[in-house]
């Protein structure tokens, strides 16, 4: 079937399944997700979010995928994601971060936690979310707390490729 202007409309139609797309695009799901349950103060469910928000772009977000996983956990551990933002920063409170760069701080710090990217990839990937979605100039904010998690790891932990396990 074609549209008025002559181009498909059966695969605008078309679920997306989270778990096909991009790491890139999943990190920016997981952010959205994020972004939603803090919106909602943590009131409503990571699956009543994922349904509302799989229904109204039309992608499937399973429950026992990546993307559901990932948000679940960098929710569920929240607290401690901050506490270490909290170490990274000089003369900084928490409460001064705007939430976007509060976000994606805490989806890179849990990836450096988590999984066994490259420092530089978790970094660069944090970065273009925040030019894409953050304040002005967040990403350098961004970029310094990371940098600085990234160079202490390093000091404390030489062998691990910049990661704290």
């Amino acid at each position: 079937m074609n549209n008025e202007n002559g181009g498909s409309t059966e695969h605008s139609n078309q679920e997306l399944n989270s778990e096909t797309l991009s790491q890139t695009d999943q990190r920016s799901l997981v952010f959205h997700l994020l972004y939603a349950a803090d919106s909602a103060e943590y009131d409503s469910s990571l699956a009543s979010i994922s349904d509302n928000f799989g229904r109204g772009f039309n992608v499937v977000i399973p429950q026992e995928g990546d993307v559901f996983k990932k948000a679940f956990s960098i929710i569920d551990e929240r607290i401690a994601l901050d506490n270490l933002i909290i170490s990274l920063t000089e003369n900084w409170r928490i409460e001064r971060l705007g939430i976007v760069t509060k976000l994606i701080t805490r989806i890179a710090l849990w990836e450096f936690l988590h999984t066994d990217l490259d420092a530089l990839i978790i970094i660069n990937e944090a970065i273009e979310l925040a030019k894409c979605f953050g304040e002005k100039d967040s990403y350098k904010f961004i970029n310094g707390i990371l940098d600085n998690y990234k160079n202490r790891s390093q000091e404390e932990h030489p062998e691990s490729n910049f990661l704290i396990r």
